[in-house]
């Protein structure tokens, strides 16, 4: 594994998942919302976006997390290893709601991304299995056939794949 694009809902341990991996093999980790949102949530361009990402995935060695379904295609031919955290959505909120307590306005605060917890994003949450798994899916079918693709449908899974890999 040295090109890994960890996916998934938002909450459902993207950023955990993708630290741990990234400390455990040593490699660089990078968070797309840090990327693509500024301090005051004003996303990038697309073609900026895509070029920037295109940029990453050359490196030789990465964790990058994050959604972005119309970039998605970009890191899935790029990456060895895609792991799909497929975590239920009750999970996923209350994993928002205690990253939130946690962080007190956001896990990457440091990098100027705060949470924006609002009704259109507990309704994307809740609705990611119904209308999100089956584009995300379609993309690792599509631009992953090369990959090692791994989906965890649980956070106890998730710990499980962590704690079974060398050096942990």
């Amino acid at each position: 594994m040295r090109r890994i694009a960890v996916i998934g809902c938002g909450g459902s341990g993207k950023t955990t998942v993708g630290r741990r991996l990234a400390a455990l093999l040593d490699v660089p980790m990078i968070h797309l919302d840090a990327v693509y949102y500024d301090a005051d949530w004003n996303p990038l361009p697309p073609e900026e976006f895509a070029a920037i990402q295109e940029k990453l995935v050359a490196e030789p060695r990465w964790v990058i997390d994050g959604n972005f379904a119309s970039t998605l295609h970009i890191r899935l031919a790029n990456a060895d290893t895609v792991i799909f955290l497929d975590i239920p959505p009750l999970v996923c909120l209350w994993g928002i709601l205690q990253r939130r307590r946690r962080y007190r306005g956001g896990q990457h605060a440091e990098q100027g991304v705060y949470d924006r917890i609002h009704w259109g994003f507990i309704t994307y949450v809740l609705g990611y299995r119904r209308r999100m798994r089956p584009k995300v899916r379609a993309l690792i079918a599509e631009h992953a056939t090369h990959a090692r693709v791994i989906t965890l449908t649980s956070r106890r899974a998730a710990r499980r794949f962590l704690a079974g890999l060398p050096g942990t």
